[in-house]
Formats: C-alpha cells, sequence, structure tokens
C-alpha cells in the first residue's frame, strides 16, 4: 500500500492523507479559481463520486489538463479509483491526443470542464457541477476570511461538515501506476513514464518539509498539467489543508497583472519554470520593483539559473524571501534534490551572486538515493523511480539499471559534487536538450520535420535565442521540392501534428548538412556551420507563442 505521513504522524495512503485533512479542515478553501473557493469537504466529496463512477482499477484514465478546477477534482478521483491518471492537454492537434491516448490504452477520458475540445474516441465521463447547494462558496478567496479554526480536528461522520465517505474502492498496491506523464522519444512518439504510488507517496512526503508548507499557506498552480511540476504544486498543498489558487492571470502575458494576482490571493509559495523566473527578475530589476510580501517562498527549476538572474535577484529586496533551485526528471518522480540560492535559509557561507557563479542543483532529499558513476553522470534510485516506459521494454532497459540490488535511473546528465554534498550540473551526456523547461530529444523532432514530403534530411539543435533556449532546425529540400517556401510549410505542418515545445523557434533551409566519418548527421557541427547570418539560405522564426 502506497504510504504518506498524515498530519498526526500516522502513516497513510496518498489519498487517505487528503481524507484525513478534509477531515480536519472540512471548510477550508482546498482550491480558489476566479474569485470563488472549493472546500476540503466538496473536493473530497466530488473526487469520492467521480471514483465511484470511473469504477474499481480502471487503468489508465485520460484527463483533459487545463487550468481549472475540475482538472485537480479529476486527479483525486482517478486516484482515489485506484487508477492512472493521463492528463491529455486538449489543445495539443487531435493526432497526438490520440496517439498519447492508444499509448497506454486508455478506455476513458475525463472532462475537466464543459464544451472542451473533441476527445479522441474514448468513453466520457464528466464531473458534477462544482458547486454545493449547501455551501457558499465565495468563501475565502472572495471575502479575504482568514477565521479558520488551525486544526478544528475531525467531525463526527453525520455532521454537516463532515466529508462524505471514502469511496470504497480498498487498499491500492505500491506499485500500481498513480499517474503516466510523456517524455520526448526518439522514434517520433512520446515516450509514457509510469510512475507508482509509492514513488508519490514518498515524493510528496519530502516536499511538504521541503517546502515547509502549513495549513495557512496560499500555493499558485502555475506549471501545465502535463508535467509532473503540476504535482508538485497540488498533491503537498491538498495533503497539508492549504490553498491552491488558480488564476488566469497567472498566463496573461503580463508581469504587472501576474504581480497584482500574486498580491491580490495573497499567495505565500511560488513554484515557476526557471526561464519565467528570469524574465521576472528582468522585469523587477529593470522596474525597480519587489515581489509582493505575501510571497515567503520561490521554487524554481527546469533548467540552470542565469549567473546574471541570480546576481540581479540578490539586489533586490529578496532577503526574507527563500529562493529553492530544484532538480528532478519525470522518471524520477517531481523533484530529487533541491537546495536554497537565497534567502532566510541559504547557507551564510554560501556562493556570492556576483554574475559568474554557476547555480547547484542541490542535495539529494531524503527519500532519494543517488550514485555518480563513469563520466559523472547522476544515477537516482530510491522508491521515487518510475516503474519504466509502458510497452516500451527496451527503452526502459536503456534507462533503468539495477546496482548492488538498488534500482536506479540513468539520467544522462554529468554532475560535480562539493565535499558537503551539493551537486553541479555540468552537462548532458545525450543530445537531449531543454526547452520551456522541458525536456526534449532532438531525435523526435527531427522524426516529425522528416515525414513532410518537402523534406531531404533535417538536423534539429540547441541555441538561445533573445535569451530563451530554443530549438533550431535545419532542412535540406528533396529534389523537386519548393525550397523557397519550404521553412512555412514545415511549420504549419508541425504545428499541426505536435504541442508546441517541440516545433523549432527557427527554421533554416540549407543546401547540406555536416556529416561525421561515419556518415551519421552532425547536429552541432551542422549547426555551427548554418546558424551565422544566413546568405542564400533563408528561415522563418516561429511566431511567439509557440
Amino acid at each position: 500500500m502506497s504510504k504518506i505521513r498524515g498530519v498526526n504522524g500516522v502513516v497513510l495512503d496518498l489519498f487517505d492523507a487528503f481524507t484525513e485533512i478534509a477531515g480536519r479542515f472540512p471548510e477550508r478553501p482546498a482550491i480558489v479559481h476566479g474569485g470563488r473557493a472549493v472546500s476540503y469537504r466538496r473536493l473530497q466529496q466530488l473526487a469520492n463520486t467521480l471514483a465511484e463512477r470511473l469504477g474499481p482499477e480502471p487503468g489508465a484514465v485520460a484527463v483533459e489538463a487545463t487550468h481549472t478546477p475540475g482538472t485537480v477534482v479529476a486527479l483525486l478521483g482517478v486516484l482515489a479509483a485506484g487508477g492512472a491518471y493521463c492528463p491529455v492537454d486538449p489543445a495539443f492537434p487531435i493526432e497526438r491526443r490520440q496517439a498519447m491516448a492508444a499509448a497506454v490504452g486508455c478506455r476513458t477520458i475525463v472532462a475537466s470542464e464543459p464544451g472542451s475540445a473533441a476527445r479522441p474516441g474514448l468513453e466520457l465521463v464528466e464531473l458534477e457541477p462544482l458547486e454545493d447547494p449547501a455551501e457558499d462558496l465565495p468563501g475565502s478567496a472572495a471575502t479575504g476570511r482568514t477565521d479558520f479554526p488551525a486544526d478544528g480536528g475531525p467531525p463526527a461522520p453525520n455532521t454537516p461538515g463532515a466529508p462524505a465517505p471514502r469511496a470504497a474502492q480498498g487498499p491500492h498496491r505500491a506499485d500500481a501506476p498513480a499517474y503516466i506523464l510523456f517524455t520526448s522519444g526518439s522514434t517520433g512518439q512520446p515516450k509514457p513514464v509510469a510512475t507508482p504510488r509509492r514513488a508519490v507517496s514518498a515524493t510528496v512526503q519530502s516536499l511538504r518539509a521541503l517546502f515547509g508548507l502549513t495549513s495557512e499557506d496560499r500555493v499558485l498552480q502555475f506549471a501545465s498539467l502535463n508535467w509532473d511540476t503540476s504535482l508538485e504544486e497540488i498533491l503537498p498543498t491538498l495533503t497539508t489543508g492549504a490553498a491552491l489558487v488558480l488564476d488566469d492571470e497567472a498566463h496573461s502575458g503580463s508581469f504587472p497583472r501576474f504581480l497584482r494576482m500574486v498580491e491580490r490571493e495573497r499567495i505565500t509559495v511560488l513554484d515557476l519554470p526557471t526561464a519565467f523566473w528570469h524574465e521576472l527578475v528582468l522585469h523587477l530589476a529593470e522596474d525597480g520593483l519587489a515581489l509582493p510580501t505575501c510571497v515567503r517562498t520561490l521554487v524554481i527549476g527546469g533548467e540552470a539559473a542565469g549567473p546574471a538572474r541570480l546576481a540581479d535577484w540578490s539586489r533586490l529586496d529578496t532577503g526574507r524571501i527563500r529562493l529553492v533551485n530544484t532538480y528532478g526528471c519525470t522518471e524520477t518522480t517531481m523533484i530529487t534534490h533541491a537546495v536554497d540560492l537565497h534567502g532566510p535559509e541559504a547557507p551564510a557561507d554560501g556562493p556570492v551572486w556576483d554574475g559568474t557563479t554557476r547555480a547547484p542543483i542541490g542535495r539529494a532529499l531524503p527519500h532519494v538515493v543517488q550514485r555518480i558513476v563513469e563520466q559523472g553522470e547522476l544515477l537516482v534510485g530510491g522508491p521515487a523511480v518510475a516503474l519504466g516506459y509502458v510497452g516500451l521494454p527496451e527503452a526502459t532497459e536503456a534507462r533503468f539499471t539495477v546496482i548492488d540490488g538498488e534500482r536506479y535511473f540513468r539520467t544522462g546528465d554529468r554532475v560535480a559534487a562539493s565535499p558537503d554534498g551539493v551537486l553541479t550540473h555540468q552537462g548532458r551526456l545525450d543530445g537531449e536538450i531543454k526547452v520551456r523547461g522541458i525536456r526534449v530529444d532532438p531525435a523526435e523532432v527531427e522524426a516529425h520535420i522528416a515525414g513532410h514530403p518537402g523534406v531531404g534530411a533535417v538536423a534539429v539543435a540547441g541555441a538561445t535565442i533573445a535569451g530563451r533556449s530554443v530549438l533550431v532546425a535545419y532542412v535540406v529540400p528533396r529534389a523537386g521540392a519548393a525550397g523557397r517556401t519550404l521553412d512555412a510549410d514545415v511549420l504549419a505542418y508541425l504545428r499541426g501534428k505536435v504541442p508546441a515545445h517541440l516545433v523549432p523557434g527557427r527554421i533554416t533551409v540549407v543546401p547540406a548538412l555536416v556529416h561525421t566519418a561515419s556518415g551519421k548527421v552532425d547536429r552541432a557541427a551542422s549547426h555551427r556551420r548554418h546558424s551565422a547570418p544566413p546568405g542564400a539560405a533563408h528561415a522563418t522564426p516561429a511566431a511567439a507563442g509557440t
């Protein structure tokens, strides 16, 4: 049975930990969205109702992942039923959504909100309305009510404030998948990573302690629901009694609106992609601004923290805010390493952020076993290691290994350890690239581009454009193809097939690629040759927003 420690120290199943919190704080806001609140009592009722509709052990369940309370209800309902949550972004091209659902054998899809996009041929399950006639939903979110009891204790089962009993689905195996997320694959198809319930429980317990969460916190749900960063926002929050805040202004593209939202919603904990944090810090530094005083902890991760932005941050009025840098892989469940870079819990003798110092990725969290092997590669073991890639035994065997009886994931990341155990990232052993904090295998993008009838050869590499990590593609026209329009044709072709993070930021038509002595395309050399100011070759930049 999957375990996590509840607030009273008793070891609990993950969903039981949420149930205990719902019993202790039934009328506290669990989710705040659009000025309205869903209480813990109502959230548990909704999750249990969905679990009953799904039935016991429903297998992989697709969920339309949007920034709405319905997605959170669906996540909890699938966990309560003993199924595996499989988020699918309704904004993805239909072909991509169908491939994702088919890859993991989904038979059912949960609609997170009415009137969402077309479903890829699955049985549809809809949620109950969030509103509860017996409950005044505007509650604390709109009125600012803060007089909730710090610990009301569990109410009697038949009292009006008592949460509904847990759906009778029985105990779930610790090795049963809790969720399935997709990473980039070299064949052109995404690789589904199955994460067991024990991994989620072990990680959530560590993250509650890492973030120092209490029932008074208000945590912004910022990350895409397709990636496990969203789960590190959602699950520690809802197993602590804190409030999870979803707000459209978080994704408005305007830093002034974002900052006003943080202040209005009294956000205490932010978990942001490092790329977004870079731009936020630049905005604050250039305009002489400060983060709202309600923020106490800011967590970053997904890619390296830039030395220049760290220097800017240290010069701002940020000494009261914990800046926590984190590291992890989908295959090792959310976060495995963390370190305070700045703020009240950063070491007094830590690095000086002078614009040149490289930021470390941190120490292993309590549930993590680590090993550094040949070429400095970091291997991660312990209870949080994924089960593997669904339906891909060869890929699983290549990335997961057993050493001295412990199962490890080969991260492909090279690291160096300081005497006090803090790790610093030293690069990759393979060609994987981080784009918007998402791991991308260039071979997957190449496979999709090669499917265009006008492309004879292609190489995809990573580059930095305007301070952002992006993909760049170099394509050689097939004989007889219209080379002058090929870049725009390929861009339109990709947008109909793949998610935005797999669309290159620039596509350049070139006469030839560089090859290695063995005849393979040399991505790095092709990039060096063709990234110079173009002459006869021409390039089409992807529009902002891809």
